[in-house]
């Protein structure tokens, strides 16, 4: 089976990259200039495992327009708001034997694959891994060797041979991957996860493991987790757990599997970018809304992660450092006069 990322940022590189070290061929496509131009002059992607290790893994790396679409499945990761202008870009290379799978954040990617591929083709799956892009084609792998797992369920909810070969490739790779029938759970899942550890992390800024650590996270959490769970059952979304178990999961995740991560909604937030807030908590949301169910806290939520995005475009702690200049000027005139 051969390989092509759309999106190659954090998690694409991931993904492709460990496909690839597992012996699979794995070509790589991005729209982000500097991510080409750099991987291109460094003849690769700069791979790190927390933070320790670093080293250079060769990878072919290609623009929308140049590539020639000969993969056969077609991971496709980039933010929720992007994806709109990616698949536009690469739809000419796009065939009737495509699959494409994903794993990205959020709700609202499988309409727009929809626009493309078959729903028999389309593989929707979720990653409970952690990867942080530190800069143009240089990539950081949080956790140990192996660590992490990722849920695949097809559309239509009835694997063919292909989806079954997908999900013996990521064993391959260590991706440690799990198969299920139930498509719209599966996916809903980990949006009720993000709804609370990407959501309150960023919030906060803290990592996952100074996340749970605090007295008031579980009240926090379980609130969420229940809001979300009372969307998903008026919706008849049945999840892939029960409600403690969700939360069991978030401590899991936290204390032992990424304790040490900053979550994507975070690297967006301090890197200036737009978060995904609306695809994950807006989503709850809205949904709920469709059934008569005010999910509010999701909703006071993402509000909160909005108006952060906006003051963090204010320089405070320039401010805070102009204002002690201030003072302290004003002080050695005072004291300069009192000479």
């Amino acid at each position: 089976m051969k390989y092509a990322v759309l999106g190659s940022g954090a998690m694409g590189l991931r993904f492709g990259v460990l496909l690839q070290e597992a012996g699979f061929e794995v070509d790589f496509v991005d729209t982000w200039d500097k991510q080409l131009s750099t991987i291109r002059s460094q003849h690769g992607v700069y791979v790190s495992r927390d933070g320790q290790n670093k080293h250079l893994v060769p990878i072919n790396v290609y623009s929308p327009e140049e590539y020639d679409g000969r993969a056969n499945i077609l991971i496709v990761f980039t933010k929720q708001y992007m994806l709109a202008e990616l698949l536009d870009r690469c739809a000419h290379f796009f065939n009737d034997k495509h699959y494409a799978l994903t794993c990205m954040n959020g709700m609202g990617h499988i309409e727009k694959l929809n626009q493309y591929f078959a729903p028999e083709h389309v593989i929707g799956g979720t990653a409970m891994i952690g990867t942080v892009l530190n800069k143009a084609g240089d990539v950081d792998f949080i956790g140990q060797k192996g660590a992490g797992s990722v849920n695949f369920a097809n559309q239509t909810e009835q694997p063919d041979d292909v989806t079954q070969e997908v999900v013996a490739d990521f064993k391959a790779a260590g991706m440690n991957p799990t198969l299920t029938t139930n498509f719209n759970g599966t996916l809903m899942a980990k949006v009720v996860f993000n709804s609370v550890v990407n959501t309150l992390c960023t919030m906060f800024k803290v990592r996952m493991g100074e996340f749970i650590q605090a007295p008031t996270t579980r009240a926090l959490s379980v609130q969420l987790i229940d809001e979300a769970y009372d969307v998903c059952e008026r919706a008849g979304i049945k999840l892939l757990t029960s409600r403690q178990e969700e939360w069991q999961q978030v401590v899991t995740v936290s204390q032992t599997g990424n304790p040490l991560h900053f979550p994507s909604m975070y690297q967006d937030l301090s890197n200036g970018r737009e978060t995904e807030v609306d695809y994950i908590n807006g989503y709850i949301y809205d949904l709920g809304k469709k059934y008569n169910y005010e999910a509010s806290t999701h909703n006071f939520l993402r509000h909160l992660v909005h108006l952060t995005e906006f003051t963090d475009k204010f320089d405070v702690n320039g401010f805070i450092n102009q204002v002690l200049e201030d003072d302290k000027a004003s002080e050695q005139k005072v004291a300069a006069v009192s000479q």
